[in-house]
């Protein structure tokens, strides 16, 4: 066989099933992310308390009735599950996609869950939160619950993606507007409070209010991740965004960004798997 054909018979087809299999693999692979943050404002009585984020699903399905992300969240063991928008997609809208996996998570640990910006944009949206309250998802919609934790509680606080409120000159006026709605009448104001938002970007809205640790989606990592560099875009933070992905601080307050699950308008992941995040709660001092 002359070389000019084992090219074209053998090598480059290889080489594009290898392609093909990377980018399945980049698509589908799902990554846990930990981590371990300590606080002195954490109540006593307990050992460790942990959250497992979602984040947009974008009513991706992985696998037969969601089994392969199931089988994940349930070794982590969560106390805690929270899912941060976007948990279906306007623009390839599957309920049943969406449906499968809350209704698996709940039947591991309590669930709360925000709304996102394809929530807001899917007309069909409105007759799955029903469902998912039915199912027993609390629905945290510019409200606050209170968690017992050891001899005292968290504060869990949920708010709309800024497009469900239209007025305000801007996102930060938005979120600032939902965060008050949220936290009126609030009971045990000294607790360790955590906030659940869709957007990371409105991260000094969330340490001007003094909130502990914020959980929040929305970037998808990117989208295209180049090695030793980072993100290349991300909605609402264009090109190179600062706040795609890990756990950043300031001023005494922690945003942990879920790199996402799925995938909306550009279909594919470079670099930047499918992300689910374990975090671990302890009484104390550090992070990590």
């Amino acid at each position: 066989m002359s070389r000019r054909k084992r090219w074209l018979l053998l090598y480059i087809p290889a080489f594009i099933l290898a392609i093909y299999l990377f980018l399945h693999f980049e698509n589908n692979a799902i990554e846990i992310s930990t981590h371990r943050i300590a606080s002195e404002k954490l109540p006593q009585g307990f050992d460790s308390y942990r959250i497992v984020q979602l984040s947009d699903l974008q009513s991706k399905m992985f696998g037969r009735d969601q089994r392969p992300l199931l089988k994940k969240v349930e070794k982590l063991k969560p106390d805690l599950i929270v899912v941060t928008g976007d948990l279906v997609d306007a623009h390839h809208y599957d309920g049943e996609a969406s449906y499968a996996m809350m209704e698996g998570i709940v039947r591991i640990a309590p669930v709360y869950m925000v709304v996102g910006n394809h929530e807001y944009s899917a007309a069909e949206y409105p007759k799955l939160e029903e469902r998912l309250i039915k199912l027993g998802v609390r629905v945290l919609r510019n409200e606050h619950d209170i968690i017992p934790l050891g001899d005292g509680f968290l504060r869990l606080v949920g708010v709309d993606d800024p497009l469900f409120n239209r007025e305000g000159d801007g996102s930060a006026d938005k979120l600032n507007m939902h965060l008050a709605e949220a936290m009126e009448d609030i009971e045990h104001p000294e607790s360790y409070t955590i906030l659940l938002s869709h957007r990371p970007e409105l991260f000094d809205v969330y340490a001007e209010q003094g909130l502990d640790l914020t959980f929040a989606g929305h970037a998808h990592g990117g989208q295209f991740r180049i090695p030793f560099v980072g993100g290349v875009y991300s909605p609402e933070q264009g090109f190179w965004p600062k706040l795609s992905e890990g756990k950043h601080d300031k001023n005494g307050s922690s945003l942990i960004i879920s790199r996402g699950l799925g995938n909306s308008v550009i279909p594919q992941r470079l670099f930047n798997r499918p992300e689910m995040i374990s975090v671990d709660l302890v009484r104390g001092g550090g992070t990590s």
